[in-house]
């Protein structure tokens, strides 16, 4: 059980460390963007000027890129919170094997996602933190 634990909480913190890090640069571009931002500062501007057209002309394209980015973070954190949680209950509770294999694939559709959208360092992260999801669950549901 206790390589089982170590990979959960293993993933888990590379999720939240990510997560974190993505909400952290979100927030300091929104007073100086430098980070999660187009490299040409026209694009930027144009952001800011144009309107999201689902939400009739009450949303600029820049609002919305922050508030990605920021649900984004958020939603990584979270994912790596419930790991670090079952990471953190396997010893004493029985967890069915079928929770830990949904947690794998959550991690395979962020790297699915990140290998065509991203760029290597989390993309690099995620496949080592699904790694350690997936031999989590094969040791759990079939090496005990």
């Amino acid at each position: 059980m206790g390589i089982t634990r170590f990979l959960l909480e293993t993933a888990g913190a590379t999720f939240v460390v990510f997560g974190l890090l993505h909400a952290i640069y979100t927030f300091l571009d929104i007073g100086r963007p430098r980070r999660l931002v187009p490299d040409d500062p026209a694009v930027s501007a144009a952001m800011a000027r144009s309107q999201l057209r689902l939400a009739r002309g009450r949303l600029t394209m820049w609002r919305a890129w922050v508030g990605f980015n920021f649900s984004h973070g958020l939603g990584v954190v979270l994912f790596g919170a419930l790991c670090l949680f079952t990471g953190a209950v396997i010893a004493t509770v029985a967890v069915p094997g079928r929770i830990l294999l949904l947690l794998v694939a959550i991690g395979l559709l962020y790297l699915a996602i990140g290998v065509r959208y991203w760029f290597r360092t989390p993309v690099a992260a995620i496949a080592a933190a699904t790694a350690c999801l997936l031999v989590a669950w094969v040791n759990y549901c079939f090496v005990l």
